[in-house]
């Protein structure tokens, strides 16, 4: 292990970076950021009511399928540059290098669609989380009302628990991401169980392929609009596989790094895509049979995806699904388990966000670039970036304050800023290493197929972009009034509701504004790229200071 530690610090002095961060992540913790991050106890659970409301079981059953065959492209395309370049900078370093021209450009723009996307992840599952977490407390007291301002109060404690637990050293990060691991194998196995076994008026497995019940988000029409639904259901899958570039932003904290990073990009994936089938399967057995009522002759499916009573957030369809499919001791203990996987879920996601930050402000990029690049010397973790990661995610939860009629519009909209600029940032190092023939392969590749697995990619990630800034709910209905609270008159169900309107694209488009005009007005005079902090000589001082002090600490 020792000699594959001095060949990984030997490789990351080549790229100009000394050893700052601790070593000691092995494979098997590398994958478990990025499962972690996918999280199918996250987007799988908090992101069922979109499967539901546009196609039904049908679009829940092949998109996980079909997602996760071209997710799995995608990490493929992007293991190969990491196996060349393992460093916490990742894809905006990839870049860099693959770019044969305007590299700083290239770099500057992934790097900050990067981050945009890295928040969105953080804020979007947080988010999720504080309103399972005001579900779960309801479970227990009535009274606790699921108002915007609880979870936002709940969201903002979720964020300060997992900057602090980041401050700590990385074997904590470690400990917790690996057993993140079998929290959700466990999970998904308890879960899927119990779903498949104790309901007494299911669906059962031979529903995995129905349709849901017309008119759920407005949209009225024939094929055309029955196939733009079943594309807006695919989103499910695709929001829970997202962020497994995490797996090269703690590259450097990991031994092995240009074969097990690549490795834990693609594991990552699939075994996710195969879980997250299993655990929705089991969530679409679970439901009640079609045209199933209530005591008050309310359709219950409808009732499971909407809500009422107080709670109108769509993202607690999977466990209103859950408290309806069982009693209500094993639906508290399956909520639970849930809300743990998303615990680890946006603890990984400021785990990644933070190394980002760290190597992004070490080649200077950010404003107060050598304050976020400080590391805390005895616990060799990016203490500063992390903070910042958990305060921009602070600021952008703040959207979810804005909603009208009981339903907040902030989690679509940030699980479309996650994904688009998460995905944006991928897409470019593919780009330009499929346009880079003087590119030098590393141990893992892809044995010439580069090109169909690049390119494939490409044209994937161009259709998931046009799909989340798509519109959800037709404009001008508002089901809302009349589903969930039933107040308003039929005229009023025809006037423009904001909480149906799509508010990703208008926010990407500003972000994409913000970076170019940064970029314009400043930036480009100033940024050149990855920079490279010394000498070989001076790489080794800056590694044995940093050794000395944790040494120091130990004894």
């Amino acid at each position: 292990m020792a000699d594959t530690v001095d060949e990984d610090r030997d490789h990351l002095h080549s790229m100009g970076y000394a050893q700052e961060l601790h070593r000691g992540m092995s494979t098997f913790s590398n994958f478990a950021i990025s499962f972690s991050i996918i999280s199918i106890l996250a987007g799988g659970m908090t992101s069922f009511w979109l499967g539901m409301v546009t196609s039904g079981p049908r679009v829940i059953t092949l998109g996980w399928i079909i997602v996760g065959f071209f997710a799995l492209l995608v990490g493929m395309a992007m293991g190969e540059i990491c196996s060349a370049y393992p460093t916490a900078g990742g894809l905006y370093y990839w870049s860099a290098k693959l770019a044969r021209k305007n590299a700083a450009r290239w770099s500057w723009f992934t790097g900050y669609f990067n981050l945009i996307g890295q928040i969105g992840v953080i804020a979007s599952v947080d988010y999720a989380l504080s309103i399972f977490i005001g579900y779960f407390i309801r479970m227990f007291n009535d009274g606790f009302e699921l108002t915007t301002w609880n979870i936002f109060g709940i969201y903002l404690a979720v964020l300060v628990v997992h900057g602090l637990l980041n401050t700590f050293r990385v074997e904590l990060v470690k400990i917790l991401g690996d057993i993140s691991v079998w929290w959700h194998v466990v999970g998904v196995v308890i879960i899927a169980g119990v779903l498949f076994i104790a309901p007494s008026n299911k669906r059962g497995i031979g529903g995995a392929f129905d349709s849901a019940p017309p008119g759920m988000t407005g949209w009225a029409g024939g094929v055309m609009v029955t196939i733009y639904l079943f594309g807006l259901g695919l989103l499910l899958a695709q929001y829970t596989i997202t962020g497994f570039d995490a797996s090269a932003h703690v590259s450097e904290e990991t031994v092995g790094a240009r074969t097990e990073a690549p490795k834990a990009i693609v594991r990552s994936i699939y075994i996710s895509a195969i879980a997250a089938l299993v655990l929705n399967l089991a969530m679409i057995a679970a439901l009640p049979k079609k045209g199933a009522v209530d005591a008050a002759g309310d359709d219950i499916y409808t009732k499971i995806a909407f809500g009422g009573g107080g709670d109108a957030f769509l993202v607690n369809a999977a466990p209103r699904l859950i408290s309806e499919a069982v009693s209500s001791g094993v639906a508290k203990l399956l909520v639970f388990i849930a809300i743990v996987g998303q615990f680890f879920c946006g603890l990984a996601s400021v785990t990644a966000n933070s190394r980002m930050i760290y190597a992004f402000s070490r080649d200077g990029a950010l404003p107060g670039s050598k304050f976020w690049h400080k590391i805390n010397k005895k616990t060799r973790t990016p203490t500063n970036s992390v903070w910042l990661g958990v305060t921009l995610a602070a600021l952008v939860g703040t959207l979810s304050l804005y909603q009208k009629g009981g339903f907040s519009t902030a989690f679509f909209a940030l699980t479309g800023i996650c994904v688009i600029g998460l995905y944006i940032s991928y897409a470019i190092p593919i780009y330009l290493r499929l346009t880079n023939p003087d590119f030098v392969v590393g141990p893992w590749n892809l044995k010439g197929k580069h090109k169909l697995v690049g390119w494939t990619s490409l044209v994937w990630i161009g259709f998931i972009s046009v799909l989340f800034i798509a519109p959800l709910f037709w404009p001008f209905w508002g089901p809302f009034g009349k589903t969930v609270f039933d107040a308003g008159t039929p005229d009023e169900l025809t006037v423009f509701h904001q909480n149906n309107f799509n508010f990703t694209g208008p926010l990407i488009l500003i972000a994409a504004i913000f970076v170019l005009g940064y970029w314009k007005l400043s930036g480009k005079k100033w940024f050149t790229g990855p920079k490279v902090q010394g000498t070989r000589e001076e790489l080794l001082a800056i590694e044995r200071e940093l050794d000395a002090v944790e040494h120091g600490k130990a004894i």
